[in-house]
């Protein structure tokens, strides 16, 4: 049985996804072009100052999840089909870490991806920023994105064990984000002011955005060992 103990595997293992990431560059060689072409074709289609304003806040949150099934498929598959996962597993690593590794490698992952796709909506959709609106979304980048590495992970997993897992994922991960996804729109709708919003308004989204992610942070922790081993 390895000794390793929790916050040792977790390091191992997002410096291993963060590593595979750096060298094959599906990020900025896949993912952030993909965003950015959804974010752009939006801004075309929906022509008009004040209806690209009140979509522009739900439009980057949904481009960030549409482009989240990219990453975390590239994250399992290349486990899977190295045997890495099972190579963990019988040397006894704790799964948990595992959990806790994989979670901090998409989140930062995620977290790029959404600081671009922020910034390019704010470009795009002719949106301005106070320090207090700037201070709420940046909360909500945070909770919404630790939300969704949490969840693109436990599912990623249970996905990854299953056949058809390219398929699967999006079914089993859309119907689950959809808190996150509202909540992070209406929060970012009051951080950029959409039609007459407060600044205000967002801190209680931000808040259930919080408890979403630690929730699913507490779930990951007692279940992905489980799914896993099966």
């Amino acid at each position: 049985m390895s000794r390793v103990g929790v916050v040792g595997v977790a390091r191992m293992t997002a410096r291993k996804d963060l590593t595979v990431e750096w060298r094959g560059r599906v990020l900025v060689n896949q993912v952030l072009p993909f965003a950015a072409l959804v974010m752009v074709m939006f801004a075309f289609a929906l022509d008009g100052d004040d209806l690209l304003q009140r979509a522009a806040s739900g439009l980057a949150w949904m481009a960030t999840v549409l482009s989240m099934f990219v990453v975390i498929s590239r994250s399992f598959l290349v486990d899977t089909e190295d045997g890495a996962l099972d190579a963990m597993r019988v040397a006894g690593l704790d799964m948990r870490g595992v959990f806790v590794g994989k979670s901090v490698a998409l989140f930062v992952q995620l977290f790029v991806l959404n600081v671009v796709l922020i910034a390019l909506s704010l470009l795009l959709y002719h949106v301005s920023l106070t320090l207090e609106s700037a201070m709420l979304l940046v909360a909500v980048v945070v909770c919404a994105t630790a939300g969704l590495a949490f969840v693109g992970v436990l599912y990623g997993g249970l996905a990854a064990m299953s056949k058809g897992r390219e398929t699967l994922l999006p079914l089993l991960v859309l119907p689950v984000v959809a808190p996150i996804v509202i909540g992070a729109a209406r929060a970012t709708e009051a951080a950029y002011g959409t039609a007459g919003a407060r600044v205000s308004e967002g801190w209680p989204w931000v808040g259930l955005l919080f408890v979403f992610a630690v929730a699913f942070a507490i779930a990951g922790l007692l279940s992905f060992p489980a799914l896993i081993e099966e």
